[in-house]
């Protein structure tokens, strides 16, 4: 089922994400993971797609389980970096032929040295495979981050490049990590005040590793709340209290974000379907009033 057609019949989505094993690793895990996932009854959940293409023909193959065990929506991960049209034709003649519907449509990151001038001209942007997917007739969602692209140079210019893969006709967007609402909401406000008013997707990402979430917030310039901070620093060195401080700082922001009217909840599990149960098994029957 496309995304946008369920985003049509309800006030507000749940999702997860998960990600695929490297090329040569079994998909067994992941697979497994997501059939957990899908007990917990979520609106679709999205695989992603490794470096370069790395795990290309594996989040193929989850995406197709999602849908045909787990008999939820998936939505497949796509990056077009170092791509040219025709190497992206046969992988989304892959997707139609398989029934996969739904499309996260992404650059992905410049490989280590390689600047943005050696992108090709097919391909330069995440925008420019919006405008191949939609007329291919795929539902294609897009990326958003409220604190700035970190390549964006300012929230201005990061603004200017959002609007262009809307217009390109993306149907839906997904934050990057969000660990402050309020940032959220003023995100919003300035996506709104810039006409764009596709239904978005809060990314929330569970704090319960020190060590990993260090090198995701280095990655995605996401801003991190002081309150969040001292929970880290707190146990940092007790992994089972920062597990459970972790949970509930997520559950807590869910429960925000539910009371503030978004439209959707996007869980970044980390390929953890137990965190995903301890979040949800607290936020079910909110989660469910506002749907």
């Amino acid at each position: 089922m496309r995304i946008s057609e369920i985003l049509r019949g309800r006030r507000m989505l749940a999702s997860f994400e998960i990600f695929p094993p490297k090329r040569d690793a079994s998909c067994d895990s992941a697979i497994a993971t997501a059939g957990r996932l899908a007990a917990l009854r979520p609106d679709f959940i999205s695989v992603t797609y490794g470096a370069g293409g790395s795990s290309q023909s594996n989040t193929i193959r989850i995406a197709n389980a999602v849908q045909r065990e787990a008999q939820v929506p998936a939505l497949a991960h796509l990056t077009c970096i170092g791509a040219n049209e025709d190497r992206i034709r046969e992988v989304t003649e892959e997707f139609k032929r398989l029934g996969i519907e739904n499309v996260l449509a992404l650059r992905g990151d410049l490989p280590p040295g390689m600047g943005t001038s050696a992108l090709n001209d097919h391909f330069r942007h995440a925008s420019d495979l919006v405008t191949v997917l939609k007329r291919q007739g795929f539902c294609v969602g897009g990326a958003c981050y409220p604190e700035g692209h970190p390549e964006s140079g300012n929230r201005s210019r990061d603004l200017d490049n959002l609007c262009r893969k809307v217009e390109a006709g993306c149907d839906f967007l997904t934050t990057q990590m969000v660990f402050d609402n309020d940032m959220l909401y003023s995100f919003l406000y300035q996506m709104q005040s810039r006409g764009m008013h596709v239904p978005v997707f809060a990314g929330i990402m569970p704090v319960t590793n020190a060590n990993q979430i260090a090198r995701m917030l280095e990655l995605s310039n996401s801003y991190m709340p002081r309150k969040l901070l001292m929970i880290i620093d707190r146990f940092r060195d007790q992994p089972e209290a920062l597990r459970q401080a972790g949970i509930e700082y997520a559950v807590a922001q869910i429960i925000d974000l539910a009371c503030n009217g978004i439209r959707g909840i996007h869980l970044y599990t980390m390929n953890k379907a137990d965190i995903a149960e301890a979040i949800f098994g607290n936020v079910n029957q909110v989660l469910a009033a506002c749907r």
